[in-house]
């Protein structure tokens, strides 16, 4: 699979399967959020790996009662230290650096959960204090993401998407932005037709073995 096909057939998975995840699956999904970008490299991320029954309703009920949240075999809260960040810059680090650097992470693992045939979900809204208090989370340690992941026992449909150049402007806002982007628009269109067309189809689970096996390669 590469990046395209990822970025594409991603979906938001609120239904999962009974099924336990590898280990390492699960570590190849931290490794790969551990490689996103982050303000001058401070890599300021934390991850929880929830597997706890107990802990992940606790969690479900904080986020709003979105019991799909206990539902699934392991949950990953990602965090922000906020010391580490704002010793480097300060107050912009704290409330605006933080939350980038751990929506890169969260986006990357993500991806890797679905290229590795798991299913997640993004959820940001929950009570942050009830969130700390449930994981003992230090004074300094801001959860921002909660993401369970398991594998996917939904199909979700593609939501609707506002084109990108109705978003985009050139050189300053209003400017207008033109690209002669049909042939490569037809291109992905038909791709993503492809795609759909795969979608009907089971996800494919990957081992770890079958993983690095097509890494080497």
């Amino acid at each position: 699979m590469n990046i395209f096909e990822a970025i594409f057939g991603r979906r938001s998975v609120r239904k999962f399967k009974k099924e336990e995840i590898d280990e390492r699956l699960i570590g190849l999904m931290l490794f790969c959020a551990t490689q996103a970008p982050s303000a001058g490299n401070t890599q300021d991320w934390v991850f929880i790996v929830v597997k706890d029954e107990e802990i992940k309703r606790k969690l479900a009920k904080a986020a709003l009662d979105q019991d799909f949240i206990a539902e699934a075999p392991v949950v990953i809260v990602a965090c922000s230290d906020l010391k580490k960040i704002s010793l480097r810059y300060e107050e912009r680090g704290e409330r605006l650096y933080s939350a980038q650097d751990v929506a890169a992470a969260t986006q990357n693992l993500m991806l890797a959960a679905y290229a590795l045939g798991l299913g997640s979900c993004w959820v940001g809204a929950f009570d942050e204090e009830e969130v700390k208090f449930i994981l003992e989370l230090p004074e300094n340690i801001r959860p921002l993401v909660i993401i369970p992941v398991g594998y996917p026992d939904e199909k979700p449909e593609a939501p609707p998407r506002i084109p990108f150049e109705n978003l985009t402007y050139l050189n300053k806002f209003g400017g207008k932005y033109e690209i002669e982007f049909k042939p490569l628009e037809s291109y992905l269109r038909e791709a993503l037709k492809k795609l759909k067309t795969k979608e009907k189809k089971p996800v494919k689970k990957v081992s770890f073995e079958e993983f690095i096996k097509k890494l080497a390669k």
